[in-house]
């Protein structure tokens, strides 16, 4: 392979990335992850509670719980998923000079990988994982489906949003992979409707009964006995004035967005723009949805895209965390997308030229940018 910058500078793209990459991993690591580190606290002491899986797990293995373990654990998460991608990646569509500039825009955009890494500690990159082994798993049975409703009630118990942010972008998975695939019998249909609403009651369950029943300082002490080093007094006190997340009723987390709303909404042209700038891709992805051989497949791809983007419209109302969501947004539309490729088309749709010269500077663009961040663009 020629590595000149003017005859194949997608290749010297990558390598940008990963040399991002590497430099938002080490930009993370002088951040102190204090509300992922309290989410490894919390476990289910105190009876059903919500985002307390992952703690109730890290519990059986060790009491007290140290602060590189939110760095560890999450990293590995983070590790295994890009594998999982790489391969979904290959096999989908080939990893060559052919598609590298699909990759590079997939990849390299800062909604993806980077902010992941950026995000280091929250447990939005689970649903991430869960939806790309969804991929690469052959639907060829009832079992798949039941096997998706598994991983959504996972990741309900993990943290309940997962709910609107990928149990929609999951059934979509399902519906493209398994119902289109063969025909629809009373069995799979029975099966598909009492699973999502196995889901939706153990969403609102979360929702409204997993919060604290305890005084909110007989929580907070359970919280400190857990810190494996109580001489941090800054783990101390963010333990305390966090712990409030888990007595937070849905309509105070409604007030406090809407009150933070007319700030939020500046950062609505910056998404704006970083959405434009992965325009190739958007394209690519519209030729494919118009390619379907069945109508009735692209409307229902277009209806699931839809439906996936109001879920994440809820969300905006709900929480405030504005760059997070429009990120994870953006990684549903890539995970549909590979499920769109193995639907059956009627013409060839070429992937994205690289050698066209506005596509090579919106590709630089997009690999120069580090991250989207958590609440605010960058």
């Amino acid at each position: 392979m020629n590595l000149r910058l003017r005859e194949n500078p997608w290749r010297l793209m990558l390598a940008v990335n990963v040399a991002v990459l590497i430099g938002v991993f080490l930009y993370k690591m002088t951040h102190e992850p204090y509300v992922p580190y309290l989410h490894l606290l919390v476990d289910y002491h105190f009876g059903f509670t919500k985002r307390a899986l992952i703690g109730a797990v890290v519990s059986l293995f060790t009491a007290k719980v140290p602060a590189w373990l939110v760095f560890a654990l999450s990293g590995t998460v983070w590790l295994i998923t890009l594998a999982l991608f790489v391969t979904l990646f290959r096999r989908t569509f080939g990893l060559d000079d052919t598609s590298l500039p699909l990759f590079v825009f997939v990849a390299g955009s800062p909604f993806f990988l980077k902010n992941f890494l950026h995000t280091l500690g929250h447990f939005d990159i689970y649903g991430c994982a869960f939806a790309i082994g969804l991929l690469l798993i052959p639907p060829r049975s009832i079992w798949y489906v039941l096997l998706a409703a598994a991983a959504s009630i996972v990741l309900i118990l993990i943290h309940h949003i997962q709910f609107l942010m990928y149990v929609p972008t999951i059934v979509v998975i399902v519906v493209l992979r398994h119902y289109l695939d063969r025909p629809l019998t009373r069995q799979s249909g029975i099966v598909g409707v009492t699973a999502l609403l196995a889901v939706g009651v153990l969403f609102l369950a979360a929702q409204f009964n997993g919060t604290m029943s305890v005084p909110a300082e007989e929580f907070v002490a359970h919280l400190q006995g857990r810190i494996a080093d109580p001489s941090r007094q800054d783990l101390m006190r963010y333990t305390h004035a966090f712990a409030s997340i888990w007595y937070q009723p849905l309509s105070r987390e409604i007030h406090d967005t809407w009150e933070r709303l007319p700030a939020n909404l500046l950062g609505v042209p910056v998404y704006a723009l970083l959405i434009w700038l992965h325009t190739p891709l958007w394209r690519y992805f519209a030729g494919l949805i118009r390619s379907l051989t069945a109508p009735l497949h692209r409307r229902i791809v277009l209806a699931g895209i839809v439906a996936v983007s109001l879920a994440y419209l809820v969300m905006f109302a709900i929480v405030f965390d504005y760059s997070r969501w429009i990120s994870n947004w953006a990684v549903c539309t890539f995970l549909i997308l590979h499920a769109v490729k193995a639907l059956p088309t009627s013409r060839h749709v070429p992937l994205i030229a690289g050698d066209d010269r506005r596509t090579i500077i919106l590709g630089a663009i997009v690999t120069l940018l580090p991250r989207v961040g958590i609440m605010r663009p960058f």
